[in-house]
């Protein structure tokens, strides 16, 4: 039953060797797995997966061949029989509808939300389900996990479900963007090559068959002339909003990077999370451990370069006007500061929104970007970026 399993792995470009597939055989029958999804994924990613690299290959491999198991009664399964813990806790959630949540109001403004999160820190004492007050579970309050605010701290809850959280009290892990990603369309390369400039870097190893031809007249024997071969000279920094909202664009930004890995020799690419503050980071694995300071990018990389960023600039208005708004940490000086240093650092500069042009009204944060990069955010599509590589060339 397992055989698909393994051809799924070598389609999506998971190196598996029969010695490792042996091994999670004999971890099945040894009863490794503890008879759950969750313990059989585990227990095939650590017997499977040698690189990092390869873990969300592997992820959309084994999603592929196990797609609706987890709509298998679980008595076919398994005779012991237990309601799980977080079927009991959904139960809980409150699903509000337009006219509740219209009555729902708001905090006012960040500073006023901030100060009502230290009162009821300082005042309560015990766990809270329900209501509008109290950090807890399926309420209306702005603190807590599993209900409805329109400006909110989300604690405790590993989703996001209305995405109106102005902030996230919790560690998410974020996952690199893949560039082995095959397009399955030619239309991204093709609008990145309108994004040139030739120039000829290298070893003199490439044919010159023009001046072969004129040497070998001028001298009356074969004369081979070479050259260094010609390259696309063009150097791109490109910043990639990463978790959050964005993981509706996985798949679109995936592609993108790896069309663009695929054009541009001389590229150097950073994440964050949102909005640029005073961090960045290229491994979303340790990105609370290794970021780079902002200001280091700033200075290392000349005005020459190609300035791209990539983000659906959906986000709390506070994110990008008021210090200490950033969604998951205390960021000492608004986005919009960070933003307006980058667009003066690098004169040719785009953002490219793969969220649809005729939504953009309907978010507050894009509007606020697109005046900060001076309407030069384009859609995520063929025309988009056509134009963003005619700005940037």
């Amino acid at each position: 039953m397992f055989v698909p399993f393994l051809d799924s792995l070598r389609r999506h470009g998971v190196p598996v060797s029969l010695r490792e597939w042996l091994d999670l055989m004999a971890g099945m029958q040894a009863g490794l797995a503890d008879w759950s999804v969750d313990g059989f994924y585990h227990l095939a990613r650590l017997s499977l997966v040698k690189d990092e690299r390869h873990l969300d290959r592997f992820d959309r491999a084994f999603a592929e061949a196990f797609s609706g198991l987890e709509t298998i009664p679980i008595q076919a399964l398994v005779t012991e029989q237990a309601i799980p813990r977080d079927w009991l806790e959904k139960l809980a959630e409150k699903l509000l509808t337009d006219a509740e949540k219209a009555e729902v109001q708001g905090s006012g403004s960040f500073e006023a939300l901030m100060e009502k999160l230290r009162e009821r820190l300082a005042e309560q004492q015990g766990r809270h389900q329900g209501g509008s007050k109290w950090i807890g579970t399926a309420g209306t309050s702005p603190f807590g996990a599993y209900g409805y605010n329109p400006e909110g701290v989300r604690i405790g809850q590993h989703e996001s479900r209305h995405r109106r959280a102005v902030k996230v009290w919790d560690k998410r892990e974020f996952r690199d963007f893949d560039d082995s990603v095959d397009l399955g369309t030619r239309n991204i390369k093709v609008a990145l090559k309108r994004l040139r400039q030739w120039a000829r870097h290298g070893a003199a190893d490439e044919l010159d068959l023009p001046a072969t031809i004129r040497a070998t007249a001028d001298h009356g024997y074969i004369d081979v002339q070479t050259r260094p071969e010609r390259r696309n000279a063009v150097k791109v920094l490109l910043f990639l909003d990463v978790g959050g909202s964005m993981d509706d664009h996985i798949r679109v930004v995936d592609e993108l990077f790896s069309a663009a890995r695929a054009e541009f020799k001389h590229m150097e690419h950073f994440y964050f999370h949102n909005c640029l503050y005073e961090g960045v980071w290229t491994d979303n694995h340790r990105r609370w451990t290794e970021q780079t300071p902002t200001w280091d990018v700033l200075h290392r990389f000349g005005r020459d370069y190609k300035c791209i960023f990539v983000g659906d600039a959906s986000m709390s208005p506070y994110e990008i006007a008021v210090p200490g708004g950033a969604n998951e940490h205390w960021n000492p000086e608004a986005g919009e500061v960070w933003l307006r240093r980058a667009t003066e650092t690098w004169p040719d500069h785009v953002w490219l929104n793969p969220v649809p042009q005729a939504h953009w009204g309907h978010t507050q944060s894009i509007a606020m970007i697109g005046r900060i990069f001076e309407n030069r955010m384009m859609p995520l599509t063929l025309d988009g970026l056509t134009q963003a590589m005619r700005i940037l060339g």
